[in-house]
């Protein structure tokens, strides 16, 4: 919110013209008539009324706010028309009903790698018998998929290699068998044996490496790990289903307890499902905790400049007011928050809690001057509705200049932003004057108070004075300051430009996220799973196509743009489907398998496989009933992850990145989403592709378009504010001056401390402007009033109720440092950067640059500014 101007606590009595908190002046009313005083009237006589209303609507407003739920996808971020998150709505609809769950087992040293199997063994019976939807499937490995595919394996090989194949065998037979009748020639060579060895490597095992899998099982090389794979119907974004899946599986693990087949075997849980319940777990508490960072530091500088209790209480209830009503309101218009807007209550408080300073200042200002409750309360309504409603619409615009972009994340920061600090004016004179009276009652203001914060209050006269320092330091060397500020902001305009030259966008997606380092353990488990399983579709995008003939079509248009790609550009690396699991040419096929078969069981009878080899030629050789087969009858394990929540096969494509690390570089992900995000088969029809890649471009786009308008707009409505309020003139240059200085520093500082932008520091730009120009605006227009040499005053008496104000709206943004996720630090390090920068040029280049102009100035002149119209 802005800081607007206001008068604070002095040990004098309220001058006649009250400085207005904002831009423009506020209009003297009747002191006895007016809604003000009416208004004021009932608030003191009749505190409960005002209460018992705000009460009544504040717990409605938070039964609201508690139905918010936080979307942590970056689809939250664009708006639900853009085609990439239509498609990722669409395929989601079809294949996010199913979400993974892995029960990681681990041996010790000594730990056997068939006790692992034991237990797994044990696990998947158990586990199964949950049920849906918490459990839909579970296996330990490859089991169903190896005894049906194994006999058809020979239906993978080529027909070249199974002729070949045949006529080995054929050769080998009539071989041994010349050579058992006698009827081998000298110069026969012996053709290659037959033997398991031989065999299993020409016809392989049906697409499934053995060697991957042993004995079947999902587990290490080094035997020293292995993987239940659940199959869950929730999905990993709904909390609470999740939650229960998590608490169900781990209970049936717990009383299985791996730790029976072997003390070395321990246990912990992997997959999307556990990664998204985490990852929501993480975010609410990173809420509650950033929520209680900024309340904490609010809290503390505003009781550090009254020194009173009551004050801070009053406060303190009021903004909590304007906060609930806040998101309240957001359940009903918009019904979620977002990465972008979760973190608003603290920048909410922040900036609305300074409604209540300058009302709390006027009215101490009042009671100091010798007026009573009822007319130290209509006081400070009658001086501070109009600048503060002003101010706050101010601040609004600020924020509202995000509603003109498309990128979903900052509109909906704008819109909760805007509508908070109106709701939050409307709660402090709704509220805080009922919550005076009635601690009034209770402890009368004039009581005395004893001991060091009784002596410390009667020194500070209602506020500490933070303005001071600031007025010494300019007076000390006002040219000195004035030119050193000229020439910082003048050294970061020149840094920025280089900057933005050189692309400062944070294309390291890591730097996005949450910080992973407090779930190091599960992530290192769930990529371990992932690689033990091989299961598709944890790193690969999923493409559905309308009709499964669209499939080929579709991988050859993109192989060929992956091949025409330049050498190590290569924008994916594999592609898979269902069908790759359908052999071709089937039919030509099973006449050569049942011949080779033949020969086979015809060797075996003349004793030329032994007993070893038989038992693993067996698997491999087809049935006397082989057939040809579809996608339709697969196994389930093979199918699983091709198959639609409705049970349609066939119609899923996974297209894989180039490497597991690519995946966290944003021009690598420019480069995957390109390749499939559109692409028209020879038919005519189109197939587009969504997931991560394609909406991350989609987001950097939005993000890159609505940036300009916001900016340019913010700027615009925060010069059209200053130049109605000061009429134009000398006095409108001052404050703008003095916010392009902050701003110059602002980007100086960010440039030095070389901080990437991206989706949401963004959006500290524009708001820079609405609500860094406040703080010029309090001091101009105070030192419009004092007059030649009013620098000074202006600073040590207005700047100190300004500096609180900056304080506040600072604090609220740097309570976002201590979130965990990356995005959301660097945007309260923005913030705070632009915040305290625009507070300094406004405090110290500004009265500095005045003083400096005013002591070059004729005798008899009033001041510097009063050559231009001010606001007095």
């Amino acid at each position: 919110m802005s800081s607007p101007q206001k008068q604070p606590p002095t040990a004098t009595p309220p001058s006649p013209t009250p400085q207005a908190p904002s831009p423009g002046p506020s209009p003297p009313a009747p002191r006895g008539g007016g809604f003000a005083a009416r208004l004021a009237e009932l608030q003191v006589k009749r505190p409960a009324l005002p209460l018992l209303l705000t009460g009544l609507l504040t717990v409605v407003a938070v039964l609201l706010a508690t139905r918010l739920t936080v979307l942590t996808g970056f689809a939250s971020l664009l708006p639900a028309s853009r085609p990439s998150v239509q498609e990722l709505d669409r395929v989601a609809a079809k294949t996010a009903g199913v979400s993974t769950l892995f029960v990681v087992l681990q041996g010790g040293e000594g730990t056997e790698a068939r006790a692992l199997q034991r237990a797994a063994d044990a696990l998947v019976p158990e586990i199964e018998r949950i049920g849906p939807p918490w459990v839909g499937s579970v296996e330990d490995g490859v089991h169903d998929a190896y005894r049906y595919l194994s006999p058809r394996a020979g239906l993978y090989v080529g027909l070249d290699k199974l002729t070949k194949l045949r006529d080995d065998i054929e050769a080998r037979y009539a071989y041994e068998v010349n050579k058992a009748t006698g009827a081998l020639l000298d110069d026969d060579e012996p053709p290659p044996e037959i033997d398991a060895r031989s065999i299993e490597q020409s016809l392989g095992l049906g697409g499934i490496d053995a060697g991957r899998y042993p004995d079947g099982y999902y587990q290490s090389k080094d035997g020293k790990t292995v993987v239940v794979a659940i199959r869950s119907k929730v999905i990993a974004s709904d909390f609470a289903a999740g939650t229960e899946a998590i608490r169900r599986v781990r209970e049936v693990v717990d009383r299985v307890n791996p730790a029976s087949f072997d003390p070395g075997i321990t246990y912990g849980l992997a997959g999307d499902l556990a990664t998204g319940i985490a990852e929501y777990a993480a975010i609410n508490e990173d809420l509650t905790d950033v929520g209680v960072a900024g309340a904490l530091l609010i809290a503390a500088v505003v009781f550090l400049y009254y020194l009173r209790v009551r004050m801070l209480v009053a406060m303190l209830i009021t903004i909590g007011v304007g906060v609930a009503w806040t998101f309240g309101v957001t359940q009903l218009a918009i019904g979620h928050l977002n990465m972008a807007t979760g973190f608003l209550f603290s920048i909410v408080a922040g900036n609305g809690i300074n409604f209540g300073i300058i009302y709390m200042a006027r009215y101490l200002e009042a009671r100091r001057g010798g007026a009573d409750l009822l007319e130290a309360v209509r006081v400070a309504h009658r001086e501070t509705w109009l600048p503060t409603l002003t101010a706050g619409c101010a601040a609004s615009a600020a924020y509202g200049s995000l509603l003109v972009t498309e990128f979903r994340g900052f509109h909906d920061f704008g819109l909760i932003g805007g509508v908070g600090m109106v709701l939050c004016w409307v709660a402090t004179f709704v509220a805080l004057p009922s919550l005076l009276a009635v601690m009034e009652r209770l402890v009368p203001l004039d009581q005395g108070s004893s001991g060091l914060l009784g002596g410390l209050r009667r020194r500070a006269q209602g506020g500490v004075a933070f303005g001071a320092p600031f007025a010494r330091l300019a007076a000390r060397s006002p040219a000195g300051l004035t030119i050193a500020g000229l020439a910082l902001a003048a050294i970061g305009l020149v840094a920025t430009v280089t900057y933005v030259r050189a692309d400062p966008m944070e294309y390291d997606l890591r730097n996005l996220r949450n910080d992973e380092r407090a779930r190091a353990e599960q992530i290192r488990l769930t990529a371990l799973a992932e690689e033990i399983t091989g299961y598709v579709g944890t790193d690969g995008m999923a493409i559905l196509v309308d009709r499964p003939e669209q499939v080929e079509p579709l991988r050859a248009a993109l192989y060929a743009r992956r091949d025409a790609a330049p050498e190590g550009e290569e924008p994916f690396k594999e592609i898979y489907a269902l069908q790759d699991f359908v052999p071709a040419d089937q039919e030509a096929k099973i006449p050569l398998l049942q011949e080779i078969k033949d020969r086979v069981v015809r060797a075996r009878k003349r004793g030329l496989i032994g007993d070893d080899d038989w038992g693993r030629i067996q698997a491999v050789i087809p049935p006397d009933d082989l057939a040809p087969f579809g996608i339709a009858d697969l196994p389930a394990g093979v199918a699983r992850a091709f198959t639609e929540t409705d049970g349609t096969r066939g119609r899923i494509v996974y297209i894989s990145p180039i490497s597991p690390e690519s995946v966290h570089d944003a021009h690598y992900l420019f480069r995957w989403a390109d390749s499939y995000r559109e692409t028209r088969l020879p038919d005519g029809s189109v197939v587009r592709g969504s997931g991560r890649a394609v909406i991350y471009a989609d987001m950097w786009a939005a993000v890159i378009d609505d940036v300009p308008p916001a900016v340019v707009f913010s700027l615009a409505a925060t010069v059209l504010v200053v130049l109605i309020a000061f009429r134009g003139g000398r006095p409108a240059f001052a404050v703008l001056a003095a916010l392009l200085v902050g701003v110059s520093w602002m980007a100086g500082l960010l440039v030095a401390m070389d901080v990437k932008l991206n989706f949401l520091n963004f959006i500290a730009l524009p708001l820079t402007f609405g609500i860094g120009v406040d703080y010029a605006v309090n001091i101009v227009q105070r030192y419009a009033r004092e007059g030649a040499g009013g620098a000074l005053t202006a600073v040590r008496e207005t700047g100190g109720a300004v500096i609180l104000c900056s304080l506040t709206t600072a604090l609220g943004y740097l309570a976002l440092v201590r979130s965990q996720n990356h995005a959301v630090r660097s945007l309260g390090i923005a913030a705070v950067i632009g915040e305290l920068a625009c507070l300094f040029a406004a405090v110290l280049v500004l009265p500095s640059a005045l003083l400096w102009l005013d002591r070059k100035l004729p005798k008899g002149a009033r001041s510097f500014l009063a050559v231009g119209r001010s606001t007095t």
